[in-house]
């Protein structure tokens, strides 16, 4: 390797000293989730057209998505949408080649509908949504650094940027996640269809003992009374109850939508399953970071990872490689029980010749961490190789984005 990198090592987690720890997550229909998972797709789409017209994934960046919540009434037994969300996604991509027009708006808005019908149970995306293409063609700069590649047969970084990882999976965060999807899950809507898509978890841990706070939009067509909305809520008290006691051996205490007051008839009651229709707005790159949750125990970066490109943007690329690399290290390295990974990037460089590679080891006991090295050098190498075909898992669904 070429680049700087740096081992350091230590005795125990600084996770595992503290008393409190904070995890969140973001669910599948919350607003900025959405836009995450538009502005992937958008990615995936148009990489896809690429690929399929030029044997190549040409330029494009389409990370900034915006959704403007919408208008709603709703009611036990049914309720009405009055004004649609509202998508703006924006950013840059090559919209012409070899004499091919890309149709960029087109390709936007089937893979924006397609999204909320495969996704969601209760939103109509003709109706419900309402979607604007604001994406243009990339700066020449940028997309002839792009097309060097195909001179060069090399991979340029097309921004200087950092990314992050960390391994193993702390109890609490795993049993976030393990909430999240099992109330999300395909089989539970078809159980409880009043379970809208849009959750959001909230764990804090003290000591050994776990709070849960759940909030989950309820879907007013499948509820006929505030008998029905209580059962509902007791519903989900149980399920994520059932999914945390996989992962957590200590004491339980889960809370639902704590803001409701049903003496004043304020529930968290909605049309369509998101808090999005009634003025809940969206960002991309303000919830979930690269492995699904936000925790601000742990090294965390700014980045939009969901929208960029999967070859050249390293803003996607290192937080996904970071990652990689710490769970090598744990799985592959005996004295290493916990491993965080920083990578810094300098546009116009290989992406895999990051400037700087910063590993820390947790050790249990055994060699110290310069003894190591050798073995860490050889597992960054490995991973920092497979950036070159990282695109691939990518495109397949099969690497966690958000």
């Amino acid at each position: 390797m070429t680049m700087k990198l740096v081992v350091s090592g230590r005795e125990r987690s600084a996770l595992a000293e503290r008393e409190v720890e904070v995890v969140e997550r973001k669910g599948l229909g919350h607003p900025d989730t959405i836009c995450d998972a538009l502005a992937e797709e958008l990615s995936v789409a148009l990489s896809r057209f690429y690929i399929d017209k030029f044997d190549f994934i040409l330029h494009h960046n389409v990370d900034k998505v915006l959704l403007w919540g919408g208008a709603s009434r709703p009611r036990f037994g049914g309720g009405e949408i009055i004004a649609p969300m509202e998508l703006f996604l924006a950013g840059r991509a090559t919209r012409s080649a070899a004499g091919i027009e890309v149709p960029v708006e087109d390709v936007t808005v089937e893979t924006v509908r397609n999204w909320f019908r495969d996704n969601f149970h209760a939103l109509d995306p003709q109706a419900h949504i309402k979607v604007h293409c604001l994406v243009r063609p990339g700066s020449a700069e940028l997309v002839e650094l792009y097309q060097r590649q195909r001179r060069t047969g090399m991979w340029l970084a097309n921004d200087t940027s950092c990314g992050v990882g960390y391994a193993p999976a702390s109890a609490l965060e795993k049993t976030v996640m393990a909430v999240e999807r099992h109330i999300n899950a395909t089989s539970t809507k078809a159980r409880y269809p009043a379970l809208g898509q849009d959750v959001k978890v909230m764990a804090i841990r003290v000591a050994d003992h776990l709070d849960l706070t759940i909030a989950c939009a309820l879907i007013g067509r499948y509820l006929q009374d505030l008998d029905d909305y209580l059962e509902a809520k007791r519903v989900l008290q149980q399920l994520a109850r059932e999914a945390a006691a996989a992962f957590w051996d200590g004491e339980i205490a889960v809370a639902v939508n704590t803001a409701d007051e049903p003496d004043r008839g304020s529930l968290y009651l909605t049309v369509t399953g998101t808090s999005a229709e009634a003025g809940d707005d969206g960002q991309a790159g303000r919830g979930n970071r690269a492995n699904g949750l936000i925790t601000p125990y742990r090294p965390m970066t700014l980045e939009a990872v969901a929208g960029k490109n999967p070859v050249t943007h390293v803003g996607k690329l290192y937080n996904l490689a970071a990652r990689s690399i710490a769970e090598a290290l744990v799985e592959s390295l005996d004295p290493v029980t916990e491993a965080r990974c920083v990578l810094v990037s300098r546009i116009g460089q290989p992406v895999n010749q990051p400037q700087i590679v910063d590993v820390d080891l947790c050790l249990a006991g055994g060699p110290r961490a310069a003894a190591l090295r050798p073995d860490v050098e050889r597992v960054v190498d490995a991973e920092l190789q497979r950036l070159a075909t990282l695109w691939r898992d990518v495109m397949a669904g099969t690497v966690p984005l958000y």
